[in-house]
């Protein structure tokens, strides 16, 4: 029984095969596109999905979308005529689309299935999932649990933007519900539009940007933006937001209560007035969110707690969720966002249109999130001679040695292995990697290779067996979804002159004995790498644990600014080419900069959109 899910028409495009209830692949369309968060129909990942099951789609036994159109139609004409006469060009610029496009979706759907497949005989009806349906099953049918909460936050999927679910087997269930204007995601996004950054992929920046500020102003949003009540239920003031009636995310009257315009990205520079805006912002978070976590433990009594949505890959408020240890267990979808529906809408046909049971597991089943497209050593070399690099082949002892010895010589790496991640975050196989030891890797990385704002954190691979001797964590974080701080007998206190620095000041200050990987507050973003999902990673990080001493390697995803993370040994190449790396590993082959011609150099400074 195949079932083939998808993604698509908002950001973040994806398809997902399974199997019989196994996830077979799983990948977004815009590491085939190139483009950023690509909301297009992912016809790439589809034909990637069906090569890898070895299928045609009329071989295809259910093919589900991941929300439904209707209700999401029913919500944007009910808040337009709740709020009429305002946001009349908002209105006739979405119905435009709607009227045009998104509401004949079953028909537009087909219609890019035929593209794939001329002669395209479905076996059964298109299905249409739910939004936080496809959410809350992504991240419970994956998961160790027979019983757990699940919880989703995001921006608003058809009317929900918060749900809270319960599974129990096979089965899954919304139990409780928060609806449209009223939505934790888009209060992030809203101070993401604020402070300058690009909404739906500047979140990331924010939650970096807050430990640089102090949360000033987390008083004055609960005061007056957000309404928030014991039980963790809350409600927006629409006074403050555009976001249901114009185009814009914010208005003057959110800009006033704070005292300054929406920062102008290109023209004005990132202050201590932004920071601190973050941090508030961040902490309002973090409370709402360990209020709403602490009721679901104290009302339902079960111990495991699963997490999907976009505000799932706050990384610093699921640290808290931990910290506070008020789950026995916690698990998070590493895709958490949309791409992520199109994998909870293949297996709520799986286990709930075909009532299909669950197998008890120890483990998750998202196989390390290594779902992607992966490429042999002849593949790699065929592939590589044609964009004329030079390269050499070693074995995989000779490789490991070679680049783990880089690496402890403060080389920047880009390291291309095995199964494309599923999923926003770099876990080993699409990534870039350092020394975590050298106080200046983040800012090389971030200037000179990322082609990125230089405050931006970067995370640490580390092998599990040595997590607690590093950092205050002893839980798996495959996933890089937890932060905590770094273990105090490996931080370096600041000097009473250091303490008096504010901002951007404290960026250079060595904080502990891997600066590279520690945030300014301490922290860091971890990831727990596993010998059984990433054998060869995990090799690598312990020869260069036997050269150091220290199991850790930087890791960041393997791209720059606005561009998504590579997918083929091409992609690899050019990024490699385009910056500042000094060494590329595509498999079991080592490419040296120094040795390439100079002339296929890239200018990948302006190659992508910024973002």
């Amino acid at each position: 029984m195949k079932i083939l899910g998808i993604s698509a028409f908002y950001h973040d495009s994806a398809a997902v095969i399974i199997e019989n209830g196994i996830i077979i692949a799983a990948v977004q369309e815009e590491r085939f596109s190139r483009v950023k968060h690509d909301a297009r129909f992912p016809q790439h990942a589809i034909q990637y999905c069906l090569e890898q099951s070895g299928s045609t789609l009329n071989d295809i036994d259910y093919i589900v979308f991941f929300e439904k159109p209707f209700l999401k139609f029913e919500r944007l004409l009910e808040t337009y005529l709740s709020v009429a006469p305002s946001g009349l060009r908002s209105f006739m610029s979405a119905m435009t689309v709607w009227l045009k496009e998104k509401l004949f979706q079953k028909k537009t759907i087909t219609n890019e299935l035929k593209k794939i497949q001329k002669d395209l005989k479905l076996k059964n009806d298109l299905l249409f999932s739910e939004h936080h349906l496809s959410h809350a099953a992504s991240a419970f049918y994956p998961s160790q649990f027979d019983e757990a909460i699940v919880l989703t936050l995001d921006g608003v999927g058809e009317w929900a933007t918060t749900t809270v679910s319960i599974g129990r087997g096979k089965d899954l269930k919304i139990i409780k519900e928060i609806h449209f204007p009223h939505s934790l995601g888009l209060l992030y996004s809203a101070f993401t539009y604020y402070t300058g950054f690009k909404v739906n992929s500047g979140e990331y920046k924010v939650m970096g940007l807050a430990p640089y500020g102090k949360p000033i102003y987390k008083e004055i949003i609960l005061k007056e933006i957000v309404s928030l009540k014991d039980d963790g239920s809350f409600h927006l003031n629409q006074d403050y937001f555009d976001y249901c009636t114009g185009l814009k995310m914010t208005n003057d009257k959110f800009s006033k209560l704070f005292g300054r315009d929406v920062r102008k990205p290109d023209i004005e520079p990132i202050e201590q007035f932004h920071m601190d805006i973050a941090a508030s912002v961040q902490k309002v978070i973090e409370e709402i969110v360990l209020k709403i976590v602490t009721h679901l433990k104290d009302q339902y009594k079960i111990d495991n707690l699963c997490l999907a949505g976009g505000v799932a890959l706050n990384c610093v408020a699921n640290g808290k969720i931990v910290q506070n240890k008020i789950f026995k267990n916690v698990w998070i979808q590493p895709a958490a966002g949309d791409a992520g529906g199109a994998l909870g809408a293949a297996l709520m046909v799986w286990h709930q249109h075909l009532n299909k049971g669950r197998d008890s597991k120890k483990q998750d089943s998202m196989m390390g999130s290594f779902l992607g497209p992966e490429f042999t050593d002849q593949e790699i070399q065929t592939r590589l001679t044609k964009q004329k690099a030079k390269f050499h082949i070693l074995t995989e002892n000779e490789l490991i040695e070679k680049t783990a010895t880089a690496l402890s010589q403060e080389k920047a790496v880009g390291w291309f292995n095995g199964k494309m991640e599923f999923g926003p975050r770099a876990l080993g196989a699409r990534s870039i990697i350092g020394d975590p030891r050298s106080s200046n890797m983040q800012k090389e990385l971030n200037l000179k290779v990322k082609f990125r704002e230089s405050f931006r954190p970067f995370a640490p691979s580390i092998l599990r067996e040595h997590l607690n001797s590093w950092f205050n964590l002893n839980i798996d974080s495959p996933y890089m979804l937890l932060v905590t701080d770094v273990h105090d007998d490996k931080q370096i206190p600041m000097s009473s002159q250091e303490q008096k620095l504010f901002g951007m000041e404290k960026l250079n200050i060595v904080k502990s004995e891997v600066p590279a990987i520690t945030h300014v507050d301490y922290s860091a973003r971890i990831q727990t790498v596993h010998k059984n999902t990433n054998p060869k990673y995990h090799m690598l990080i312990e020869k260069f644990h036997e050269l150091t001493g220290c199991p850790i390697l930087v890791n960041t995803s393997f791209n720059v600014r606005g561009e998504p993370i590579v997918c083929t040994p091409e992609d690899a190449f050019h990024c490699f080419m385009g910056t500042n790396l000094d060494i590329l590993v595509c498999g079991n082959q080592i490419l040296y900069k120094h040795e390439q011609d100079k002339s296929l150099a890239q200018d990948y400074t302006s190659k992508y959109q910024l973002d």
